[in-house]
Parts: structure tokens; C-alpha cells; sequence
């Protein structure tokens, strides 16, 4: 039989100095070696800054290893000039850290404390050990991860769902172009969305029925590639009203973007894989939703297709017709991304939304304006704009507004 290992954590004093102060869990299993685990964290080093790792063997007969990590100074709160929950933040890192120490002592299995806030702590172990490896031979080791205790069980189960998530999104992201084509990216949501839940229907709509709907901005930046396109169309009915006016969530869905006849510079352009992270992020938040089963109607549309130079490419000049009769000048086919959002966003009327939240990989100018700090978000509510704010500092997905 192998035992788990088990993550604990400390804070910081106040004044950075002196002995750590120890979570409950770290302090009741402190008394079970009867202080030991103090006296080892005394004579091992100075006391743990935030983040860093601590590993101790032998302690305890249950446990094969025990990691310390250090979660910084106690109650923290939010910081006021970043907009982050500290707190929250500091607990993801320190036991994402720890867990990572777990599985490189290929330890199968390991219990951790929850810190003061299971949510978080759940949340950063999974975060901590997500590494997209499908295709490699030589993988790490799986580690099974517990809540160490009975406090927050409600809340950790909630923080493995957020992290499952979260973990989907950057696996649909990660996957290369040739792997994560649009027919697959929404096969792969629909397996998804029907194993959580039996109040989804999904709709994968093919090229003829795009052309039916004359979408013909979407179809223009399709049209470059040998890859059909596809509109991923996701409805969950959680509200007890089903005529309840849903929120419609609008996600860019390039599965590879090389810029078109406006190519692209080649250094770096793999990472184009990824233009697909909007209808990543919002595929993964309907699941989640789904999963937590929220009193909400929400539905999802995702434009899916590659944006490639080729015989049948949109060339910079084109006129396009769009589907609410709109024409559309391409000066530049690397623009591709508001071509494929604006039939998505027309068609995102037809459903009488409460209101519309569209996701996107847009332009590398926002990179520039905020680098990977905080995400840029441009509204016309107030309202909405609030609800993001606030949820962003708990969530540490910060966004700046316009």
C-alpha cells in the first residue's frame, strides 16, 4: 500500500519575523506528533515566505510525505490598487505549489488543508496540476486529490468543479490546430455538456445551414481553409421558467489563426492555436454552470473555423455581405475575428437575451494596452460592467474597463 501525502499551510507573522502561525488543521496535526512539525520548521530554515515549499517525511505514520507551503500574511483581504482577493489568491498558489512537490515525489494520492476557504485551496490543487500531456508517451503521475478534514467540504467540492472548468477551457486551447479542429472542439463540448447535465441541447451546426442563415462575414474568413466550419449553438435551461429571457455568451472560435493572406509572422504563430479561446471560455462556463446546476438559462455560440491563405482566401479589399445586410471592407484578413463575431452576435439577437457577454482572442493591441495583467472588457451597461468588477477580484481574473 503507498501512502497519501499531505499539504499544510502557515502564515506569516505580521512583522515577518518569528515563528509561523499554523492553519487549524496544520496546528491539530502539529499536537498529534506532539510538535514536532514546528520544532522541524524551526531548525530547517527561516521562516516560509508566500508560495514557497517546505517537504518533511516520516512524521506521521499515515502520511508519506508532508508538505508546509506558505500562504503569506493571515487576512490579507483585497488589494485595492491589483483588485485581487489575497487571501483567496495566496491559498491557489501555496497549495498549487505544494502539490506540485506531491507529484514529483510521485506520491499517488495526497490530503489538503483547507486553509480558511476550501474553495480556493480545491481550485489551486487541480490549477496546480493541470498540464495538457495527451500526446506525450512519458506523462506525470496522476495525483488524486482529497480535502484533508470535514471543514468546507460543500465549498471544496465546488472549487474541483471551477478548477474542472477552468482546467477544460486550457485543454481546448493547448491542443495543436491539426488535433482541435472545429468539428472536433464541438464534439468534444457536446460529450461534455451531455454527460453534466440532462438540461442541455446542442446544435452543431454545419456549413450549409451557415449558409442558410447568410452568414457570409463568417463564411468569408471560412471559406481560406480545407476545414469545414461549424456554429457550436449550446442551450442550458437551469431556470424553473423556461421562458425566462436567457444570457447568451458569444465566443471567437479560430481554431488556428494564420493571419489569412495578411499573414502573420511565423515566429511564435503556433501559439495561433489558441484563437479559439473565447469559445473555449465560454463552453467551459456553460459546463460549469451546468455542473453547479444554476437557476439560469444560458446559451452559447461559438463561430468555429480557421482563418488560412489560400486560392478561395479572403484578399484585403473583399467585400462581404453579413447577415444582417450589413457590407463589410476587409483591409486586413488578419482582422478575421469581428468578422466571424458579428453574424454570431446578429444571430445572438433572434433569442431576446437578458444580455450578451462575448469572449474573444481579439487583437494583439490589448496585449500591448494591458499585457496579461487583466482582460479588457468594452460595454454599454453599466450594470454588467459592475458585476464583472466584482466578481473578478474573487475569481483573480481581473478586468479593465472602457
Amino acid at each position: 500500500r503507498s501512502w497519501p501525502g499531505l499539504i499544510l499551510g502557515v502564515f506569516t507573522n505580521e512583522n515577518e519575523e518569528g515563528p509561523s502561525q499554523f492553519t487549524n488543521a496544520a496546528d491539530t496535526f502539529d499536537k498529534h506528533v506532539s510538535g514536532k512539525l514546528r520544532e522541524l520548521l524551526a531548525i530547517s530554515g527561516p521562516s516560509l515566505k508566500k508560495g514557497k515549499t517546505r517537504i518533511f517525511h516520516g512524521l506521521h505514520q499515515d502520511f508519506s510525505s508532508i508538505v508546509v507551503v506558505g500562504l503569506g500574511k493571515k487576512a490579507a483581504g483585497v488589494n485595492p490598487y491589483e483588485n485581487w482577493d489575497e487571501d483567496k489568491e495566496n491559498i491557489r498558489a501555496a497549495i498549487a505549489a505544494g502539490c506540485r512537490q506531491i507529484q514529483d515525489l510521485e506520491v499517488p494520492s495526497v490530503e489538503v488543508d483547507p486553509c480558511g476557504d476550501a474553495q480556493a485551496a480545491a481550485e489551486g490543487a487541480l490549477l496546480g496540476l493541470f498540464e495538457y500531456d495527451e500526446l506525450k508517451q512519458k506523462k506525470k503521475p496522476p495525483v488524486d486529490v482529497q480535502l484533508h478534514g470535514s471543514d468546507g467540504t460543500e465549498a471544496w467540492k465546488k472549487g474541483l468543479i471551477y478548477a474542472k472548468g477552468q482546467n477544460l477551457a486550457r485543454y481546448l486551447m493547448e491542443a495543436p490546430a491539426n488535433h482541435m479542429t472545429p468539428t472536433r472542439f464541438a464534439t468534444i463540448v457536446e460529450e461534455k455538456l451531455k454527460s453534466c447535465s440532462n438540461k442541455v441541447t446542442v446544435h452543431i451546426r454545419n456549413k450549409s445551414w451557415i449558409e442558410a442563415q447568410e452568414m457570409g462575414s463568417f463564411l468569408s474568413v471560412a471559406k481560406g481553409s480545407d476545414e469545414p466550419p461549424v456554429l457550436l449553438e449550446v442551450h442550458y435551461k437551469g431556470s424553473s421558467d423556461a421562458n425566462e429571457p436567457p444570457l447568451v455568451f458569444v465566443g471567437k472560435g479560430i481554431t488556428f489563426d494564420s493571419g489569412g493572406i495578411s499573414i502573420k509572422p511565423s515566429s511564435n504563430m503556433d501559439a495561433m492555436r489558441a484563437d479559439m479561446g473565447g469559445a473555449a471560455t465560454i463552453c467551459s462556463a456553460i459546463i460549469t454552470a451546468a455542473e453547479l446546476k444554476l437557476p439560469l438559462n444560458m446559451i452559447g455560440l461559438t463561430p468555429l473555423c480557421e482563418n488560412m491563405p489560400s486560392g478561395k482566401a479572403n484578399k484585403p479589399g473583399d467585400v462581404v455581405k453579413a447577415k444582417n445586410g450589413k457590407t463589410i471592407q476587409v483591409d486586413n484578413t488578419d482582422a478575421e475575428g469581428r468578422l466571424v463575431l458579428a453574424d454570431a452576435l446578429c444571430y445572438a439577437h433572434s433569442f431576446k437575451p437578458r444580455a450578451i457577454v462575448d469572449a474573444a482572442t481579439l487583437t494583439g493591441a490589448m496585449d500591448v494596452a494591458l499585457g496579461s495583467g487583466a482582460t479588457g472588457v468594452f460595454t454599454n451597461s453599466h450594470q454588467l460592467w459592475n458585476h464583472l468588477y466584482e466578481v473578478s477580484s474573487c475569481t483573480n481574473n481581473r478586468h479593465e474597463g472602457d
